[in-house]
């Protein structure tokens, strides 16, 4: 695929985006929930084996193709590995599925009701890297606990920046200010996240266009300003601790917004299950993420 194919899946594809995305200090929390115990590896190189051989299972599985999982984003070291003997975004490319990547280095402590993104010293030679591997766009993370509007604006100032990098190094940024689902002040927090976003979205320069990465907000369909901005090319939601159901359910009152989910796309597969089982969970797991993203309520 080209990129101006990529860029027209993204844009108007009917269809969600997988993340395969665990780093480090999530992939045993992975690892466990696919039926794998800390004692099953000895160091991080053997536990980073372990994760990638899940996600070439996935990739391979006849149920996972761009027909209804139209992106897929990765981590660095998965983006560095083969599936089938490919470099992998190449071979999710061969199945239709749009590669992105992961950029950011976790998270500064709390401050202002939020957690900044960490420095990324080295975000230049990955975007190359990535670039050169056929990586379409990046994904970078922060999190928003607290409806405190000095820090939100900070996250959206800090992802816009690296957003403005990420153009540069021609891909395509996803930002994701995700806001904790869990706040007890998850409503107000939405509002102020939108209003900061647009502000942000109409003073970028040029003509290029972000992506956004959103908790699915508390009350549906806010987020549609977003959705409809020239600037933005798709909103995604991530599932943020909601159950498959739950997170669909969700979705699916929100209009325009497609899934970008990791737990809840990957909840039901277990390292032990068979061939034929585990494409038949993650088939299920599919049609039913697609079905929220595509038919809204």
């Amino acid at each position: 695929m080209a990129d101006g194919k990529m860029a027209e899946q993204m844009g108007k594809g009917a269809g969600f985006i997988a993340a395969l995305d665990q780093s480090g200090g999530s992939t045993p929390k992975a690892l466990k929930g696919y039926g794998i115990e800390e004692g099953a590896w000895s160091n991080d190189e053997e536990m980073f084996g372990l994760i990638h051989q899940m996600r070439s299972r996935i990739i391979t599985s006849p149920a996972f193709t761009g027909e209804k999982v139209i992106g897929a984003i990765l981590f660095e070291r998965t983006m560095d590995g083969q599936v089938d003997g490919k470099p992998t975004p190449q071979a999710l490319i061969d199945k239709g599925v749009v590669p992105f990547i992961k950029i950011d280095k976790g998270l500064e402590d709390e401050a202002n009701g939020v957690q900044l993104m960490k420095p990324m010293p080295e975000l230049d030679a990955l975007l190359a890297r990535a670039k050169g591997l056929g990586v379409f766009g990046t994904k970078e993370r922060s999190v928003i606990n607290l409806a405190n509007r000095e820090g939100i604006a900070a996250i959206v100032k800090q992802q816009f920046e690296v957003a403005q990098q990420v153009i540069a190094g021609g891909l395509i940024p996803m930002i994701e200010p995700e806001v904790n689902i869990k706040s007890p002040e998850r409503a107000e927090a939405d509002q102020i996240l939108l209003e900061e976003t647009l502000k942000a979205l109409d003073a970028m320069p040029g003509n290029d266009k972000v992506m956004l990465k959103l908790s699915i907000p508390a009350k549906p369909d806010l987020f549609k300003p977003l959705v409809d901005h020239p600037r933005v090319l798709r909103v995604v939601a991530l599932s943020g601790g909601f159950s498959r159901a739950e997170a669909c359910t969700e979705l699916a009152k929100n209009q325009g917004m497609i899934a970008s989910f990791s737990r809840a796309l990957l909840s039901d597969l277990r390292h032990g299950m068979s061939e034929a089982e585990f494409d038949a969970s993650l088939g299920s797991a599919i049609d039913e993420i697609h079905q929220a993203s595509t038919v809204k309520a």
